[in-house]
């Protein structure tokens, strides 16, 4: 199974950019599909964007369509969280997760990292 470490995490100004990364460390990287979900205070985790186990599908949340891209690297067991156009309303701590058939579930999950984003 991997180990999950996210970094990038940061403050930045409404309309700026942070690229997340999400590093990971044992198991066979390249077959999970990777996911990047968030939690702001005082609400539920919420699903923000995933990609298949080649990089050729992804997925994302309305909320950030059109502003965060998902991208992964196998050879360096890299996914990564392009985020261009940061609101407040983006602030949270940002998770990556790795999901592997026959588990239907995201499976293990990173510590977090914080991305505040002010007004």
């Amino acid at each position: 199974q991997v180990q999950l470490v996210e970094s990038g995490g940061g403050l930045v100004q409404a309309g700026g950019s942070l690229r997340l990364s999400c590093a990971a460390s044992g198991g066979t990287f390249s077959t999970y599909a990777m996911g990047w979900f968030r939690q702001a205070p005082g609400k539920e985790r919420e699903f923000v964007a995933a990609i298949n186990w080649r990089g050729e599908f992804t997925s994302y949340s309305e909320s950030v369509k059109g502003r965060f891209t998902i991208s992964r690297d196998n050879a360096k067991r890299m996914v990564h969280l392009q985020m261009n156009s940061l609101k407040p309303e983006d602030t949270a701590v940002y998770y990556c997760a790795a999901k592997r058939p026959p588990n239907l579930n995201y499976d293990p999950w990173g510590q977090g990292t914080q991305v505040t984003v002010s007004s």
